[in-house]
């Protein structure tokens, strides 16, 4: 029997629109026009213009026969067009792929040929790469490619599409009647994980979630309108964590970085009054440990947001002698980039640093927006015991998870059984309901019959005043099975032996669970600043190290 609360009652375009990030430059448009959109170099766009230039790309590319559910391919860092075409491709009715600008040029052909790409903006410092991926694509159809020209880069390039970004928007339409999502759960973007055997998948973004992220990324970090967001995370990294749409829904400043370097990111924060920013450990670590004149001038109070690895006692300490403050986020891309924060407490404040790190140092609760985020055991699917000690997996439901794996059912089941997506990272849950990640499932250390978590030894590495990086893998042991080998990239200056590694290790951590292994140089690193352990076991048995 139809209820009272439905009868006569219908969902109609009066009081039901899909949602839909795209909407939020439209407002910002609409109430703030004049207010400062994007910078880059000598560039000014107002939002006004901002919208504008998104709808010509979008009416461009309908144009040239691109429309619902194709995909639309960027290689671009983080220039004004990237921003753009956050907006334009899906204004469009098109799903935007923003790739690995760091990747070579098979797998960028393989993401191009899988992801069925009608068309791909490149920027000139990649035009090489893309070149060979052209070559080495296996699909026949037509793809239309747009050479992006950029005054800041200074390299060697060459031009490779049929038309030029500019020239592309020239044709296209500043008022174009674009449409929101004929369904919200229709596909506005497509990543893809970064693979470490096999070819990468496609993960696939709905508007939905979308949304729901970007706002949700708004009241985690209480973001003020007309935030001043330096692009120091890559766009093409889980969309930016959904910040390009973040930033439109509160009017903010994008201030532009082609490259990330301390020298760089001081002198936008002291030019541009910089409010927020995000990265990984290794990128907030490289702020922390530059010189101090660099820093001068620096404005106080900018909010940084870090994920990745916990951040160790000695960064939180060095962010707020900035007078940073730093909140840490978890996530996966399968989850739209951050979907759990370590929400903060003013109780917080009176504990010493070691404390205070501790606390910080876990990942947290679940973001505003998201469902909920529980630590499971794997095999029966029921909560572990909050106590800080039984491990689970972190698994995700709601609003902000993927649609699923492009043309991949059997992953896409696998990583929904039993009604949760499920992150693969182990955990433990505290009284309070925070988590803390132990370890991903495969970089668990089987020693002796004893698990060690990687993540635990990191974190005693980090606490040692000389580590600037440290990742721990197993080594094969023909005694043990396995014994932790620790990688370690030392801060600039610093001497340090591996005597003095497994000495500091042996004040902080049971006696199997100190390294065996040490080996120091630069560690390997996506363009995100996360540490590829996967490279580091392959070193793991070869490489010189010294064993203790």
């Amino acid at each position: 029997m139809i209820s009272i609360f439905d009868q006569d009652l219908p969902r109609v375009e009066a009081n039901f629109a899909p949602m839909s990030p795209l909407t939020f430059i439209e407002r910002t448009a609409e109430v703030y026009p004049d207010r400062l959109a994007v910078v880059h170099g000598s560039l000014r766009q107002t939002w006004e213009d901002t919208y504008a230039r998104c709808r010509r790309l979008a009416s461009a590319l309908q144009r040239a026969g691109i429309g619902k559910n194709d995909t639309v391919a960027v290689v671009l860092p983080n220039t004004p067009p990237m921003v753009e075409a956050h907006f334009g491709a899906p204004m469009a009715g098109a799903v935007l792929n923003a790739i690995n600008t760091r990747l070579d040029a098979e797998t960028i052909a393989f993401m191009l040929d899988h992801g069925e790409a009608k068309a791909v903006i490149v920027d000139p410092e990649f035009s090489l790469s893309v070149k060979k991926a052209l070559a080495l694509r296996k699909a026949t159809t037509p793809l239309l490619v747009i050479d992006v020209e950029d005054g800041l880069f200074t390299g060697g390039s060459e031009r490779i599409g049929s038309v030029t970004y500019e020239d592309l928007l020239a044709g296209g339409d500043a008022e174009f009647k674009w449409d929101l999502p004929g369904d919200e759960w229709d596909a506005i973007a497509l990543n893809y994980t970064s693979g470490t055997t096999g070819n990468p998948k496609g993960v696939v973004y709905h508007h939905r979630g979308a949304a729901l992220n970007a706002i949700s990324n708004v009241l985690e970090w209480d973001m003020p309108k007309h935030a001043v967001y330096l692009w120091t995370l890559p766009m093409f990294h889980c969309n930016g964590w959904c910040f390009p749409w973040t930033v439109a829904a509160r009017a903010g400043v994008n201030v532009c970085l082609r490259r990330v370097e301390a020298q760089a990111i001081f002198d936008a924060m002291r030019d541009h009054r910089v409010t927020h920013y995000c990265g990984a450990p290794i990128v907030h670590g490289m702020l922390v440990n530059a010189p101090a004149a660099m820093k001068e001038g620096v404005p106080a109070g900018v909010k940084a947001m870090v994920a990745g690895a916990a951040p160790p006692a000695s960064m939180i300490e060095g962010m707020e002698q900035m007078g940073f403050d730093l909140t840490h986020v978890y996530g996966l891309t399968e989850v739209y980039g951050p979907a759990t924060v370590c929400a903060k407490h003013e109780a917080w404040d009176a504990l010493d640093i070691g404390e205070r790190a501790r606390l910080n140092a876990r990942q947290g609760v679940r973001y505003h927006l998201e469902r909920d985020v529980r630590v499971l055991d794997p095999e029966t699917m029921q909560p572990v015991a909050q106590d800080g000690e039984t491990m689970g997996e972190i698994m995700f439901k709601g609003n902000i998870a993927m649609k699923g794996y492009l043309k991949n059912p059997t992953a896409t089941a696998e990583a929904f059984k039993g009604g949760w997506f499920h992150s693969g990272d182990l955990a433990v849950q505290y009284a309070d309901g925070y988590f803390k990640i132990k370890d991903r499932s495969k970089d668990i250390i089987i020693s002796g019959g004893e698990n060690i978590s990687s993540i635990e030894v990191e974190d005693v590495l980090y606490r040692h005043p000389a580590v600037l990086a440290a990742a721990v893998v197993a080594k094969a042991d023909a005694k043990w099975g396995e014994t932790p080998c620790a990688f370690l990239e030392l801060k600039a200056g610093a001497e340090v032996t591996a005597e003095d590694i497994v000495a500091h290790c042996k004040q902080h951590l049971a006696g199997f669970k100190v390294p065996r292994t040490v080996v120091f140089g630069e560690l390997p690193k996506t363009s995100t600043g996360k540490i590829q352990k996967f490279e580091l076991r392959a070193r793991a048995g070869s490489a010189q190290a010294i064993d203790i």
